[in-house]
């Protein structure tokens, strides 16, 4: 390919838009062209990188078993009811684009496919004999984001890769699940990613376990908690950890003490010379349900904790058997349009009566009682008397009358102690997750009564996987993690070039003619080159170069008449003066050794 010939259009300064810098970078070279909000068009070269990437993933996936498909993007709505997500998805703030046909059917541009894929499978996969079986499809997926961001990152439509697995047994599911993991661990090794797998909550797919697979950089959405011994990762979503230990009260009677202006755990340890550690802190929230119940939540927690929204959602749904579609924080304005009499925030404790909630509009009348572990398992401790400015200071849970539901509700965070060894401590890191495979279990194949013939002649649900890789955002977090600041490093692998031949003046006959025979020879080589032959001067040609990182050049400069060019490594900068002839054994060695 001639850059001449090639739509190519670079900037040189930052657009507004990007916040990033690889969201800058793919802009800024000419990869990518905003559309709309979340929408990007990818230009010729970013179609290189991911085709690329497709082929790695393709490959992989073949090696290990799986069959390649194609699933339809749009999605009968009956489907997603049969499952039980069609509400969570469309309703409020759910993810999915949906729409009514002529007729009046209501559809979903698919966000992922597990719907669509089961109920096939209940058509075609029969008999135990026809199990496992494997199907992924590389696809654009659509997802209503509330707030696209970072570009490739967080984006209205993507590429993706999903695969879905059958079987006849849990075993036989963990199996695959481990294949899954290896191809995947290959998939990113290959791409020139430094990827780190971690524990991950199933989130809305659901299922029994999850693992998600996180390149790290500074720029990462996600936070992941890593021991220092190596043994242990986690998103923080997932992680649990031991925490520090409480600081004890002094033993002594239980008090009533006044507190006024001090309705913030800070404002009051500050005051009163107590350790957040030693107050049991209320949160009020109320639940959408996907039965439209509207649930409020008493939750407690050690005051020197964070709580984990996860955490919580997930312990909601688990107690009620019910999916939550929103958990949000009761505030003031609660109290009018609940028509209840007011909360006494800032003074609320464990045993804050369900007395509150009676005549409320629309929320059920008795609050669901939720307690940290580091909460429930406190002696005495601080907190508030359910009235204004108003604390009881050395009470306990039997003084109140309360016992809750004691869970792990709490974030892990950095220098907690691990629970699988004492000694080791966990770090903080940001990742950008690129890849999430999934134990489903039975949980799509029994609502959607999935049914296969066991070897005993009987009826049983699937046992089902999901493994799920975001192509388009790997391109971007490959940028993420290479990059300096010239411009975009890319993996050779997925480079949209393996080299480029610069041609510093395109007009001198002699570097043109060495130029295009270095160009011939490395394409019969088998190098996948580009050859810069515009009429630019060679400053512009060195940046545009560095800005789209092609991992190895080529400069055909003043010293062709001497039949001497320029290697130059991207990456680590390092330049070889060499004749032309050995430049190309050179380049093509360390390229395809």
């Amino acid at each position: 390919m001639r850059v001449s010939r090639l739509l190519l259009v670079t900037l040189r300064d930052v657009p507004a838009e990007a916040e990033i810098t690889s969201h800058q970078l793919l802009l800024r070279a000419g990869y990518i062209r905003r559309v709309g909000s979340g929408i990007y068009a990818y230009l010729p070269l970013m179609w290189k990188v991911l085709q690329k990437i497709t082929a790695v993933v393709r490959e992989e996936m073949n090696r290990a078993g799986a069959q390649e498909t194609l699933l339809p993007q749009l999605h009968p709505a009956e489907l997603w009811q049969r499952s039980g997500r069609w509400q969570g998805y469309t309703a409020g703030e759910g993810i999915m684009f949906h729409l009514e046909d002529r007729q009046g059917r209501e559809l979903g541009l698919g966000p992922t496919h597990e719907e669509v894929i089961t109920s096939l499978a209940g058509e075609l996969l029969r008999s135990y004999r026809q199990l496992p079986v494997n199907l992924y499809q590389i696809q654009t997926k659509f997802r209503d984001e509330i707030r696209p961001r970072f570009g490739l990152m967080r984006g209205r439509e993507f590429i993706m890769k999903d695969a879905y697995s059958f079987h006849a047994s849990e075993a036989d599911l963990r199996e695959t699940y481990g294949d899954m993991d290896q191809a995947y661990r290959r998939i990113f090794e290959r791409c020139g990613l430094d990827a780190v797998p971690v524990d991950a909550d199933s989130g809305a797919i659901g299922g029994a376990a999850s693992q998600e697979f996180m390149v790290t950089a500074d720029a990462g959405e996600d936070l992941i908690l890593i021991s220092d011994d190596g043994q242990y990762a986690a998103n923080q979503e997932k992680a649990v950890s031991i925490p520090s230990a409480a600081s004890p009260l002094p033993d002594g009677p239980e008090e009533s003490i006044p507190t006024p202006g001090l309705g913030s755990i800070e404002s009051l340890c500050d005051a009163k010379g107590w350790d957040p550690s030693q107050v049991v802190k209320v949160l009020l929230f109320v639940a959408t349900l996907d039965d439209d119940t509207l649930q409020p939540l008493l939750v407690s927690l050690r005051g020197d904790q964070e709580l984990n929204p996860t955490k919580v959602v997930n312990a909601v749904s688990r107690i009620l058997n019910k999916g939550v579609l929103d958990c949000r924080p009761i505030t003031p304005d609660d109290n009018n349009r609940q028509q209840i009499d007011p909360i006494p925030f800032g003074s609320i404790g464990p045993d804050f009566s369900d007395d509150v909630l009676q005549g409320a509009k629309t929320w059920e009348p008795t609050f669901l009682r939720l307690a940290d572990e580091t909460a429930s398992e406190l002696g005495g401790f601080i907190c508030g008397s359910n009235k204004p400015d108003l604390h009881r200071f050395n009470t306990s849970w039997a003084a109140i009358g309360q016992k809750p539901t004691s869970l792990d509700l709490r974030n892990a965070r950095a220098g907690d102690v691990c629970t699988h060894n004492p000694e080791s401590r966990l770090m903080e890191k940001r990742g950008i997750e690129v890849g999430h495979i999934f134990q489903l279990g039975r949980k799509y194949s029994e609502a959607m009564e999935s049914r296969f013939t066991n070897e005993n002649g009987k009826t049983e649900p699937f046992w089902m996987g999901c493994y799920g890789i975001g192509v388009s955002r790997l391109a971007q977090a490959a940028v993420e993690q290479h990059h300096d600041d010239s411009g975009i490093c890319w993996p050779t692998a997925i480079a949209p070039f393996e080299a480029i031949v610069v041609v510093a003046n395109i007009q001198d006959e002699t570097q043109g003619q060495l130029g295009e025979a270095l160009y011939t020879q490395l394409q019969a080589a088998g190098v996948d080159v580009l050859i810069d032959d515009r009429k630019e001067r060679a400053g512009v040609k060195f940046k545009d170069a560095d800005l789209i990182g092609i991992p190895w050049r080529i400069v055909v400069g003043r010293d062709a008449s001497e039949g001497t060019v320029e290697l130059v490594c991207r990456r680590s900068r390092e330049v070889q003066k060499l004749p032309h002839a050995e430049a190309v054994t050179c380049l093509t060695k360390a390229l395809h050794p």
